[in-house]
């Protein structure tokens, strides 16, 4: 039903997008390095079902009041662009600091640590383009059954995600320890990571793709 070059396509942008530093990876890892792996987890348990309330939310007919209304699409994928551009200036600006580099966050329950997983996985605009514009691009209208066709393509994104995460989660502090004691690999990682930012950023607003394909 779903080919598996559309499978791949999903799992390659879904990799890229999770490897890149944003709001999610900086949550995850500061709540890792200052109260332990299993805030880590708990806290990715909330990120998780925000991806699931994305999923849902657009295979149920979300993205077609994109197709509606463009201009409200051109203007998530702007605001898109301009978030990863600040994040990659944050990286990429004098005292900028590495994503690993250990700071003082103070402790929060387990239901508070889900909580905001969530609503930072909801807030994160790197996932609302992805389900609203990316994904869609690979669901075949011709081979039919698109609801099942957007949801298994969903549910590659989100395994990747979650498993890339989790291994983030479990190493965070293993990466900080190595970073902290290689700064010039600290300051080559912050580097590598704000120049991958800005270049996503630059696609992402120079892309002229328009919603069609999620109308369906």
């Amino acid at each position: 039903m779903v080919d598996s070059s559309a499978m791949l396509g999903v799992f390659v942008i879904g990799l890229g997008m999770v490897l890149t530093p944003g709001p999610n990876m900086l949550y995850l890892v500061s709540r890792s390095l200052t109260q332990g792996r299993r805030a880590g987890v708990v806290s990715l348990g909330g990120v998780a079902v925000g991806f699931l309330v994305y999923l849902v939310a657009t295979n149920l007919g979300l993205s077609v009041l994109f197709v509606a209304v463009p201009q409200l699409y051109l203007a998530v994928k702007l605001a898109g662009a301009a978030y990863l551009g600040w994040l990659a200036w944050c990286a990429l600006r004098p005292g900028g600091v590495s994503v690993f580099a250990p700071q003082e966050v103070p402790p929060d329950s387990p239901r508070r640590l889900f909580t905001m997983g969530l609503m930072t996985s909801l807030l994160n605009p790197k996932i609302a383009i992805m389900y609203l514009s990316l994904i869609p691009q690979f669901i075949d209208v011709e081979e039919g059954h698109v609801l099942v066709q957007g949801l298994l393509l969903g549910a590659v994104q989100i395994v990747v995600s979650v498993g890339v995460n989790l291994t983030i989660v479990v190493a965070a502090g293993a990466i900080a320890v190595f970073l902290a004691r290689r700064p010039a690999w600290l300051r080559i990682q912050r580097y590598a990571m704000g120049a991958v930012l800005g270049a996503l950023a630059v696609g992402l607003a120079a892309d002229t793709s328009t919603p069609r394909a999620a109308a369906h």
